[in-house]
């Protein structure tokens, strides 16, 4: 994924979590936690820097071909299966 907008516009990274509309992406949209320490479950307490969700307009699935971010378009194959496919080239996404 990359980031088309806010702070870290043309930061790639990929995804850890979604949540609803917002997503969760390695490296990106970095904040600083205080985080009070827990006995129960053995957490310490400090400043601990970790991701934070980011709307999911601002991310953009990433073309390795065009080397741009891109939008998806569907199709069905000839088997008559959906498929997805970059809207710039036309080419079948990978799947993870």
């Amino acid at each position: 994924m990359v980031v088309i907008a806010g702070k870290d516009k043309g930061k790639q990274g990929t995804i850890l979590a979604v949540k609803a509309d917002r997503v969760k992406v390695e490296g990106i949209n970095i904040v600083t936690k205080h985080q009070k320490p827990n006995q129960m479950l053995g957490k310490e307490g400090g400043i601990v820097k970790q991701e934070a969700f980011l709307h999911i307009s601002n991310v953009a699935i990433y073309n390795a071909n065009t080397q741009k971010a891109d939008r998806i378009a569907y199709q069905v194959n000839e088997d008559g299966k959906k498929e997805r496919i970059y809207r710039s080239t036309g080419e079948v996404v990978a799947t993870a």
